[in-house]
């Protein structure tokens, strides 16, 4: 019986057991305190279609030999240029969602691209150096954003020059897929749209992932010499998941902007790998392997938290804002475990 315990338990993996049990207590100590359950849902699944796509681009990349993706505000700032583009057309609704991903998709292929070449010139090295790139990127963005000639009046400052920090989406494409089919039963909000449009995206990547060139990506990402010994182009399917993983990047930026109903700019993108690097991790990836069924446990587990400790934390602690330690204690620590099991002398 401890025998099996403890494979049990090695094969979850100790921080997301501890995740998963302090998970339940705190939804425990949510009954029991009284607080709006279905609410608290809600805005879990909420969350969840929000932030799905961008955990998600985590997987390509992991697949493909580059670990975790740092570098993820690339194609973020490629989805927030795919939303400007859209709103500077003057695109509304649905149609003002799809010029946007239109957009992004092209501009993250070459960036993505790009990045992928970078990358296979520093093999070893790529989560640090992915993470500097991702943040040089953000900053040569911040100048960008104050002289591109975009000149829509919701998105320029009414005096001065430059675009505005955040830019309210209300009324152009903001909540299109939150409102899309709908659900509500009583309190219980279920964004029906959002969740399918997660859920297409997952399928579509699941499809490629068992597919031959999917297949071939893995096998290079988990063997490089011998995948070259078969005849792959390793450094061919590394740019592939790149790619893939930027791309899913910028798209999954659209989907959560959507969501908030704003899209922001300058430094908001700065740290948005951290929190799906995190979640990925929680559902129980690793910096080598990764399944799609790792990112709905993580994004289940991490947004679950976030969900439920500001409501518990308010309600036992008057002072103090003890969920956001909780947050960047969780996030953090569960990065800094991942990196300690990567393997730095191979």
């Amino acid at each position: 019986m401890a025998e099996t315990m403890r494979i049990y338990t090695r094969k979850i993996g100790i921080p997301r057991l501890i995740i998963s049990v302090f998970f339940v207590m705190l939804w425990i100590v949510a009954f029991a305190v009284d607080l709006p359950i279905l609410t608290l849902v809600s805005d879990l699944l909420r969350r969840f279609g929000m932030n799905g796509i961008l955990v998600l681009a985590m997987v390509p990349a992991i697949h493909s030999g580059i670990g975790l993706n740092f570098g993820l505000p690339l194609g973020i700032i490629c989805g927030v240029l795919g939303a400007l583009i859209s709103i500077q057309f003057g695109m509304v609704g649905f149609v003002g969602l799809f010029v946007a991903i239109a957009v992004a998709i092209p501009l993250a292929m070459i960036v993505g691209w790009l990045y992928g070449l970078m990358l296979n010139k520093i093999k070893g090295s790529e989560m640090l150096v992915s993470t500097y790139v991702g943040f040089s990127f953000v900053f040569l963005m911040s100048i960008g954003w104050i002289v591109l000639p975009f000149n829509h009046p919701e998105m320029r400052w009414p005096i001065g020059q430059g675009l505005r920090v955040t830019i309210a989406l209300e009324s152009t494409f903001g909540y299109v897929l939150n409102n899309l089919g709908m659900i509500r039963l009583g309190k219980l909000v279920i964004p029906t749209g959002l969740l399918l449009f997660f859920a297409a995206v997952a399928l579509l990547l699941g499809i490629f992932l068992k597919s031959k060139h999917g297949i071939a990506m893995k096998a290079s990402g988990d063997n490089p010499k011998f995948a070259t010994a078969s005849g792959l182009n390793v450094d061919g399917y590394r740019v592939l998941g790149t790619v893939l993983s930027t791309v899913l990047a910028a798209v999954g930026m659209i989907a959560y902007a959507q969501s908030y109903g704003y899209v922001q700019l300058y430094q908001a993108p700065l740290m948005m790998a951290f929190p799906a690097a995190a979640a990925i991790l929680i559902g129980g990836a690793t910096a080598k392997k990764a399944k799609i069924s790792h990112v709905i446990i993580g994004i289940i587990l991490f947004q679950g938290l976030l969900t439920i400790a500001l409501p518990v934390a308010s309600t036992i602690f008057d002072k103090g804002n003890i969920s956001e330690v909780l947050r960047m204690i969780v996030q953090n620590g569960i990065i800094l475990y991942a990196l300690t099991k990567v393997g730095g002398g191979e």
